[in-house]
Formats: structure tokens, sequence, C-alpha cells
């Protein structure tokens, strides 16, 4: 089922099949001014404990594209 994320939310999922160390653990959108913007993470550890950095990409992941985002979507990578 589509999931519309409201503006300045979204979603991320698990990345099943890494192709690396330094790809993402996590993908997905983000709806940012109305555009759905790609977003990635990576779990890490830090002095004070394990957290999620993350990244957005600054241009939608397709000018066409609509707002919402089906969980088994797997074009979101970076």
């Amino acid at each position: 089922m589509p999931y519309e994320p409201r503006e300045g939310s979204g979603v991320l999922f698990p990345e099943k099949d890494k192709k690396s160390e330094k790809a993402p653990d996590f993908k997905g959108n983000i709806l940012i001014g109305g555009k759905p913007l790609r977003i990635a993470g990576w779990k890490k550890i830090g002095k004070r404990g394990p957290f999620l950095s993350l990244s957005v990409d600054n241009k939608p992941k397709n000018p066409n594209a609509s707002s919402k985002v089906d969980e088994a979507d797997d074009d979101l990578g970076f």
C-alpha cells in the first residue's frame, strides 16, 4: 500500500542488498517543499552510543514523481 508523507516527514526502509560497506543501511524519501527528496541513513557508534547518520539528496528523485512512496519500491537508492 502506498505511503503518502506529510510535509516535513518521510520514511526510511532497511536496505536489503547493500552493494558495499559504505552503502546506506536505510533508504527512503522525505517530503520537503512539496517535493519528494531521497534520504539515506547509516548505523554508527559514537562516544554516546549508537546513532543514525542521515543524508538528504537535494535533487528530487524524479521531477514528475508523486509524493507517494511504495514500500516495495527498490529504486530509492542514491
